[in-house]
């Protein structure tokens, strides 16, 4: 019986195929470059003079073309500095922002006269938060928020398009 188990087990192994393997490599690398393709030619992901200008010149976009999605049309009106005292239960004494507003240039004389008023929205919303959310790191972004919104409320719909905060620091 020992040796008739013995043959068994010096019969060689049968190797594994590598084929499968290969296929799928070069299915992926085929399926790569063609997601690469799409993707440069700008027939998926790209805006729509991106995909114009592809069709138009095989793929490459035209210096004009690319002038134009890198320099848009924007004017920035600045704000005057932005100084709230914060109360006397808080370790900080005074908060001082100080902001742009991106606007098109055809609203910037527009949105300059209504300054005051935004000025008075400013202060009136910094006024009334509490001291204990300025201390939330995510709080610069709501902050940013509400005050854009809060503007383009006073100014008219589409004419200012973000508000740029260069400077929100307690002391």
């Amino acid at each position: 019986m020992a040796e008739a188990a013995a043959p068994q087990e010096a019969a060689p192994k049968k190797k594994k195929s590598k084929k499968p393997m290969l296929i799928a490599l070069v299915l992926a690398i085929l399926g790569g470059g063609a997601g690469f393709y799409v993707t440069w030619s700008g027939m998926i992901g790209g805006s729509a003079e991106t995909t114009e200008h592809a069709g138009e010149e095989g793929g490459h976009g035209t210096a004009e073309g690319e002038e134009k999605a890198a320099k848009p049309a924007v004017a920035f009106v600045p704000l005057t500095p932005v100084v709230i005292s914060l109360g006397e239960n808080s370790t900080s004494r005074h908060l001082r922002m100080t902001a742009q507003l991106e606007v098109a240039p055809a609203f910037s004389e527009e949105v300059t006269h209504l300054l005051p008023r935004v000025l008075d929205i400013l202060n009136g919303y910094l006024r009334a938060i509490e001291v204990a959310e300025l201390d939330d790191p995510a709080a610069l972004v709501r902050i940013r928020a509400q005050l854009l919104r809060r503007i383009q409320i006073v100014t008219g719909e589409g004419r200012v398009r973000d508000l740029l905060i260069t400077e929100f620091v307690l002391n």
